[in-house]
C-alpha cells in the first residue's frame, strides 16, 4: 500500500523549548488515524506544519513520495490537501453557504457551469441541502463545520487534515460529521482530545507528547 504521508524527525521549538522532538509518522493511502492528545501539546501545530502554513524546527516532510521543502513544494502539495480547521469561522469566508463551498473551485480555475454542479453535488452528497441558501454566519456550530468540510471535499483532495473535527458540537452533529467522515473514500488524518469520537472512525489512534507519537493500544 502506498504511503501518503511521511513525517521524518520533525521537531518544533516554542521560545527556544521543544513543544514536540523528532516525530516519525506514516500515514498509507486511505489510512484514517487519529492524534490524541490534551490542549496545548501541539496536535494543530503538527497539521500546519503538515500543511506549511508552519515551520518545522527540523526534519523532513514527503507527500506521496516527494520531499516537501520550499514553499513551492508546499503550494503544489495543498492541491492535494483538505484543512479543516477547529473553528468554522476561521475557513467561511463568503456569506451565502453556495458561494462559500464554490470558493475553493473558483481558485483552482473550474469554470462557472463545472463548479455549480460540483457544488450541488457535494451539497446532495452531505445531506445539506437545507443549507444551502442561508447565511454562513447564522448557522449552528455544526452546521458551519458541515459546510466547511464541504468547501474542502468539493475540490477533492487526496489527504484530509482534520482539526479537532467533533469539538463545540452537540451529539446528533457529532454523530454526522463522524458518519461522513467514516465513509470518505480517502487518505484521512484527525486530531482530537475526543477519544470516544475517534475510536468510532478510524483504525488507529496515537497519543501525542513531547517525545513523539506513541500508538494507543487496548482501546475497547
Amino acid at each position: 500500500m502506498s504511503c501518503s504521508l511521511k513525517l521524518t524527525n520533525i521537531s518544533y521549538k516554542i521560545n527556544d523549548e521543544y513543544l514536540f522532538e523528532n516525530i516519525n509518522f506514516h500515514l498509507k493511502h486511505k489510512d484514517k488515524i487519529a492524534i490524541i492528545g490534551p490542549n496545548g501539546v501541539g496536535k494543530t501545530t503538527l497539521l500546519k506544519i503538515i500543511s506549511g502554513l508552519k515551520k518545522a524546527e527540523s526534519g523532513e516532510i514527503e507527500i506521496f513520495h516527494e520531499k516537501i521543502v520550499t514553499e513551492k513544494d508546499f503550494e503544489r502539495a495543498r492541491k492535494k490537501i483538505g484543512f479543516l480547521f477547529q473553528n468554522p469561522d476561521d475557513q467561511l469566508i463568503l456569506p451565502n453557504v453556495k458561494d462559500d463551498i464554490a470558493f475553493g473551485l473558483f481558485n483552482l480555475g473550474f469554470v462557472k457551469n463545472t463548479i455549480q454542479q460540483k457544488v450541488e453535488n457535494m451539497i446532495n452528497k452531505l445531506q445539506i441541502n437545507h443549507l444551502s441558501n442561508k447565511i454562513t454566519f447564522k448557522l449552528s456550530g455544526g452546521e458551519k463545520k458541515l459546510v466547511a468540510l464541504a468547501g474542502i471535499l468539493v475540490c477533492e483532495p487526496d489527504i484530509l487534515l482534520l482539526d479537532e473535527p467533533s469539538a463545540g458540537l452537540d451529539n446528533k452533529s457529532m454523530e454526522r460529521i463522524g458518519e461522513i467522515i467514516k465513509e470518505l473514500d480517502k487518505t484521512v488524518l484527525i486530531v482530537s482530545h475526543n477519544l470516544e469520537f475517534v475510536k468510532q472512525i478510524t483504525s488507529k489512534i496515537y497519543h501525542l507528547t513531547q517525545s513523539g507519537l506513541h500508538e494507543v493500544k487496548n482501546l475497547k
